[in-house]
């Protein structure tokens, strides 16, 4: 009898484990719309509607939405899409995350909560970072092939541990209030980066405030000439830093952002000087457009702009210094907190 080839074999495999797969699906779809049926056929079937809409409108505030919405936005850009890619003048775009305001949400005030703006900027950042730096991602978790970063003990061999990316802080400024059910808008994007932390900057906007959050930078074409904010449409600014690990050692933002290819070409490359980044050189004459192409200079110079505000944002850090753990009495001691 002729052996069957492996196409074949695959075949035998796979087919009767999709049929095997479609009935358990179509059985649990039965099963689950069964179950559905019979709780709103059930005495009290207003109230369990009413109780089954509140769930569904305020879904993003239950327990392990947040855990949904972060992992989604990293499996979904690093592992299930294929990396994009942008042109080096498209670095400081922003990404558009779309969401609303849940009941749950909402203060005494029945307005947004201050403190619910930190879990959807660790989505935004989430699909900020994921998803333009997918490609040098990939490329630093197989470093050990890559050597795209060295051991500093062993500058011959390629530095050893997972790659990681932490967040290192977060500032918020709120200007106007969301009411419940609210639309909105984050518009992520990267400010500025010294020798440790990416800063990326969000803003909260009105859902359709900016008609160019309709428009995606086409992997082909550069970013366009940014035009004024109307400030009444802004609801929040925030400003988060990451810093990226090699197992204990930090990795310069640069080496990521080059492996992604949105960096242009840089005489001696962006990892210069002492402390990774060199603040005095002069760029000279910065051009809207040099010779068709967008040079490092003009990357170099909205890095430059960027860091006026992160280094205000960086020197908070200080602030760890004015606790006083000799402090003669405190005013007050309380438990509930």
């Amino acid at each position: 009898m002729p052996r069957a080839r492996p196409a074949e074999q695959v075949a035998t495999l796979a087919v009767p484990a999709a049929i095997i797969s479609a009935l358990g699906y179509g059985a649990y779809r039965t099963r689950l719309l069964a179950l559905l049926s019979q709780y709103l056929s059930q005495p009290g079937r207003k109230s369990r509607v009413f109780a089954l809409l509140l769930l569904i409108v305020n879904w993003k505030s239950l327990p392990f939405a947040w855990t949904f919405r972060v992992w989604y936005t990293m499996v979904t850009h690093i592992l299930l899409r294929k990396p994009p890619s942008y042109p080096p003048s498209s670095l400081f775009s922003p990404v558009v995350t779309s969401s609303h305001v849940s009941l749950f949400e909402t203060d005494y005030n029945l307005h947004k909560s201050n403190s619910t703006y930190f879990a959807d900027l660790d989505v935004s950042r989430s699909h900020l970072v994921s998803h333009i730096t997918a490609r040098g991602i990939k490329l630093l978790n197989r470093n050990a092939t890559t050597r795209l970063v060295m051991d500093p003990t062993s500058p011959n061999k390629p530095a050893k541990g997972r790659f990681g990316v932490f967040l290192g802080a977060v500032q918020c400024t709120f200007h106007r209030e969301i009411g419940p059910f609210q639309r909105y808008e984050m518009w992520s994007r990267i400010l500025a980066w010294d020798r440790k932390w990416l800063y990326m900057v969000t803003h909260f906007v009105e859902k359709g405030a900016s008609k160019a959050g309709k428009k995606v930078v086409l992997e082909t074409q550069g970013a366009g000439k940014a035009k004024g904010t109307d400030a009444a449409k802004v609801y929040g600014t925030a400003v988060s830093k990451y810093v990226f690990k090699m197992g204990r050692l930090t990795v310069h933002p640069a080496i990521l952002l080059d492996a992604s290819d949105l960096l242009p070409a840089r005489e001696g490359g962006w990892v210069v000087g002492e402390e990774g980044v060199v603040e005095s050189e002069n760029l000279g004459e910065v051009s809207e457009q040099e010779a068709g192409q967008w040079s490092w200079r003009q990357t170099e110079q909205k890095r430059r702009e960027g860091m006026k505000f992160a280094a205000h944002f960086a020197a908070l850090e200080g602030l760890s210094k004015f606790f006083d753990v000799d402090a003669d009495a405190v005013l007050g001691n309380f438990a509930v907190g």
